[in-house]
């Protein structure tokens, strides 16, 4: 007897395609989600290969048994021919006011050390006048309209000549987009900025020759004052139900020592001046 030819997948943009994609992102067998979710294995294949359609109630059901993002579980909601629950407000839009005045408050008092408002791309949304001097010197050549933070990093002409530890900064944030895009699920762009630095990995290796590591990796920016030394923390609202809030990210640097303080201190007031 002839061989059965084998069903044809659906299409990678239908709901069946995508619950398949953040499946295999999340590195989970059909089992292994069937019994996140507490449906049978059966019920999920049935679900993969489009041969059933997901109820509503399904759809939300699959999306927290893979932990996915709010904007992914609107994609796949839309994807089942459902409406997006998750509001994308525009970050200007009156219903985001006491999160935009948050953030100001907190970028206000962090003054007058350099802040960053990003979104989940690492695309500067906002930056403060310490952070908008300090960016002046990746931004040289031809970078001069980037906003996204992970292509200033990987542009060697002008990193190399400001970031001192260009090879530590690579690791670092490699190992964060790793971490984001894998959380993320199934996002292409995350993915494009995770292969953009490993390709800058492969350019600027990082040494290990060292007898022993510091417990503290700090941004080391090349300066007329000399070398600039940053330790940073990253903040999210995890409060919200809204996609743009959630997926905002405020990056506070703090001065590493006494003489980046001073710096610092000293650029902001002719900034002001």
């Amino acid at each position: 007897m002839p061989d059965r030819a084998p069903t044809p997948l659906p299409d990678a943009a239908s709901f069946a395609g995508q619950l398949r994609r953040f499946r295999a992102a999340r590195r989970l067998s059909q089992l292994d989600l069937a019994l996140a979710c507490d449906i049978s294995a059966r019920h999920l294949s049935f679900l993969e290969t489009g041969r059933a359609n997901p109820s509503r109630e399904m759809v939300l059901q699959l999306a927290e048994g893979l932990l996915l993002p709010l904007s992914a579980q609107n994609a796949l909601l839309q994807a089942a021919g459902y409406a997006a629950i998750y509001p994308a407000s525009p970050l200007t839009s009156e219903a985001l006011g006491p999160f935009r005045q948050i953030l100001s408050e907190m970028m206000a008092r962090h003054a007058p050390w350099p802040s960053l408002l990003c979104d989940r791309h690492w695309n500067v949304l906002e930056a403060s006048p310490v952070a908008t001097a300090l960016l002046a010197g990746l931004r040289a050549g031809g970078s001069a309209d980037e906003t996204n933070l992970i292509h200033l990093l990987t542009s060697d002409a002008a990193a190399s000549g400001v970031i001192v530890n260009l090879a530590e900064m690579i690791a670092e944030m490699q190992s964060r987009i790793q971490l984001e895009a894998f959380e993320a699920a199934d996002d292409p762009v995350l993915a494009g900025l995770a292969a953009r630095l490993q390709a800058a990995a492969l350019r600027h290796p990082l040494s290990h020759s060292l007898p022993r590591r510091s417990p503290i990796v700090p941004l080391t920016l090349a300066s007329p004052s000399g070398a600039l030394r940053f330790l940073s923390t990253i903040a999210h609202f995890g409060t919200s139900e809204d996609v743009t809030i959630r997926d905002l990210r405020l990056e506070l640097l703090f001065p590493a020592d006494d003489a980046t303080r001073i710096a610092v201190t000293a650029l902001a007031a002719s900034l002001s001046g």
